[in-house]
């Protein structure tokens, strides 16, 4: 015992001095990397600033935002051993997400994503692969497919809508229209894309799961069981377990000769007949894809759907103009669902939706990670395993008339600023890893505002800062969009 302390006394000064020069060179490394852009001038020793990211991620990014104004829209910090650059310029996010490829840049959807996504999410796939895949995925939207999703979709939100009605329509008390809109979008998710091989059990499985998931991408990366990263990555394991099993069903079913009723009967559906077989067609990665639809079809459009009820309820104009159109094509009274070709012709009540989206970009944020240093611009090139963050909010501030304005005219067929401006609308990405799934999603916000406000009348309840953003992860109204409800007369879904 005495040998042992005695031992340790004498590394001690030896431990120290490593200990010491480690921190130095991470400080000296950082500075490096960080050249003259804004940033701290340091960086709390290998957990960096993500003390600060957790307890309020807002703050965090805005802060960044802040000292990217000052700069060539770029500023920097240091997370959990990772160097990062937020981009706040439209420019240089555009250069980002145009060079996607092995010797520039990686979708990683997350600081940890392979983590978290697993290996075989379509955000981590390039070339070949990445092709691949996007030609047997990208049919699954076309006109077709979209008309089946949209009856689906109809049907799940005239069912919450009716459930809403029966619960809150008296308006004695607000209610948080973000539990609401999450529990409709989990449902309508399920149904679309692999409805008829779920009962109730496994559909609440799958919520608990999402949970867990949300909860892990807002936590330490510690991949621990207890833990809420640990518990994700299994989370993310039993969806795609889930997934592989509603796969299997599905592709038994398709074998049959029976016709289509979801998305993953589209896909097995159009892969059945290909003798060999596809690559990437086996069912673990059909089910990895999938379980990527779900997130985004899931948190993204939570989050759509909620700005669209607040932005609304501050724009009466905006609001009666919606319901006008609506209006003229369909009637909850009428027992019929909206036609595809009636939901083409809802032009204002689609804009309305594509200004939602640039207002308030569900998915504020894409990282990336630098694979080989990459010079951005004349004076500064991106080391090699950098985290970059091009900034999808700020790019929507940039270019457009009067930005800081709602103003869905921006996107009719005299202005077409998603036109002019296009390279600043980046909601849906660009280049080769754009959302493949985009016309759904607009489709699900269109309907959704067309029939919530057909059924609806609805009125904030407002407090102090309601409307600030949080991030959880998604874009949401700090309140969660409390308002009160009532039916509108005459009206029942």
């Amino acid at each position: 015992m005495v040998a042992s302390v005695s031992l340790f006394a004498s590394l001690a000064p030896y431990l120290v001095s490593a200990l010491l020069l480690f921190l130095l060179l991470e400080q000296l490394s950082y500075h490096v990397k960080k050249r003259n852009l804004p940033g701290p001038l340091f960086v709390t020793p290998i957990i960096g600033n993500v003390i600060a990211l957790l307890r309020d991620p807002t703050s965090f990014w805005n802060k960044q935002s802040a000292m990217a104004n000052t700069s060539v829209g770029l500023s920097t910090n240091y997370l959990i051993g990772k160097f990062i650059i937020y981009i706040k310029d439209a420019k240089l996010s555009n250069i980002i997400f145009s060079n996607i490829r092995p010797d520039a840049f990686q979708l990683i959807g997350h600081p940890f994503g392979k983590k978290i996504f697993g290996e075989h999410s379509l955000i981590f796939m390039f070339g070949e692969d990445h092709k691949s895949v996007r030609r047997q995925v990208a049919p699954n939207f076309t006109r077709t497919p979209l008309s089946m999703y949209s009856s689906l979709q109809q049907t799940v939100i005239m069912r919450h809508l009716r459930q809403w009605e029966e619960s809150f329509s008296r308006g004695s008390r607000p209610v948080s229209m973000r539990q609401l809109i999450r529990e409709l979008n989990l449902e309508t998710s399920q149904t679309v894309f692999v409805g008829p091989y779920l009962d109730k059990e496994v559909k609440n499985s799958i919520r608990d799961d999402y949970n867990l998931f949300n909860q892990g991408t807002m936590a330490l990366p510690i991949d621990l069981p207890g833990f809420a990263f640990g518990e994700a990555r299994k989370a993310v394991s039993r969806l795609v377990n889930t997934m592989v099993v509603c796969t299997r069903k599905s592709k038994a079913k398709m074998a049959t000769g029976e016709n289509p009723t979801c998305l993953v009967d589209f896909w097995t559906h159009s892969i059945a007949a290909q003798n060999p077989p596809l690559p990437h067609s086996v069912d673990e990665e059909i089910s990895c894809v999938v379980v990527d639809f779900l997130f985004a079809a899931q948190d993204a459009s939570t989050s759509s759907l909620l700005w669209a009820v607040v932005l609304l309820e501050s724009e009466p104009e905006v609001l009666r103009r919606v319901r006008e159109e609506v209006a003229s094509f369909w009637s909850p009274e009428s027992n019929e669902l909206i036609t595809a070709d009636q939901l083409v012709e809802m032009k204002f009540t689609r804009t309305v939706a594509r200004e939602v989206l640039r207002y308030r970009p569900p998915a504020s944020m894409v990282p990336h990670v630098a694979v080989s240093d990459f010079p951005l611009t004349e004076s500064y090139t991106i080391p090699k395993g950098t985290v970059v963050f091009p900034s999808l909010f700020d790019a929507s501030f940039q270019g457009f008339t009067e930005p800081d304005r709602f103003d869905p005219d921006r996107f009719n067929e005299t202005r077409q600023e998603d036109q002019v401006f296009k390279r600043n609308f980046l909601t849906f990405g660009i280049g080769s890893h754009q959302c493949v799934g985009q016309r759904y999603a607009l489709n699900h916000l269109v309907l959704f505002i067309a029939m919530f406000t057909s059924v609806f009348d609805f009125k904030r309840a407002r407090s102090e800062g309601c409307d600030d953003i949080v991030h959880i992860p998604t874009m949401s109204p700090k309140d969660g969009g409390m308002v009160f409800l009532s039916s509108r007369a005459g009206v029942s879904p």
